[in-house]
C-alpha cells in the first residue's frame, strides 16, 4: 500500500446504559454521541447528524490550511459554517436517507478574493 495516498481509518461505536446513547472511539479518544430527541433518544450530546457535518467541517478547515501552506500562501484563519436539511418525507428514492440540502460557509483571512476562489476550488477537488 503507498502511505502517501492510502489511508485506513478505524473508529469504533457501542451502546451505553442510557437508551440511544453511544460511547464512541477513534484511537484512544472517546467521546459521547446522543440519538435525537424525535427518537425518543437524550439528545443532550451532539447527533450523528450534526457528528458528520461537523466532520466535513473540520476536513474543510484543516484541508484548506495544507492547501495554503503547499502554495505558500499567508492564509491566517479559516472557519466554516455548515447546515444540513433532511426531511424524510421528500427523499430522492425509497430505503434511503440522505440530506435534502447542505451548504458550507468558508470565511478566510489573510489571502486575496482571488487566492480564496482558488483555495475552495483546490479543496472541492479533493
Amino acid at each position: 500500500m503507498d502511505q502517501t495516498t492510502a489511508r485506513e481509518y478505524s473508529v469504533a461505536a457501542r451502546s451505553t446504559d442510557t437508551f440511544g446513547r453511544v460511547l464512541c472511539s477513534a484511537r484512544n479518544h472517546h467521546h459521547i454521541i446522543d440519538g435525537p430527541v424525535q427518537n425518543g433518544c437524550p439528545g443532550e450530546e451532539i447527533t450523528p447528524v450534526e457528528a458528520f457535518l461537523s466532520g466535513v467541517a473540520a476536513c474543510g478547515v484543516e484541508l484548506v490550511q495544507v492547501i495554503a501552506r503547499d502554495q505558500s500562501l499567508p492564509l491566517r484563519r479559516v472557519a466554516v459554517s455548515m447546515s444540513g436539511m433532511i426531511d424524510r418525507s421528500r427523499q430522492p428514492r425509497e430505503g434511503v436517507t440522505l440530506f435534502n440540502s447542505v451548504t458550507m460557509d468558508f470565511v478566510l483571512e489573510g489571502v486575496s478574493d482571488s487566492e480564496a476562489a482558488a483555495l475552495i476550488d483546490a479543496f472541492k477537488q479533493r
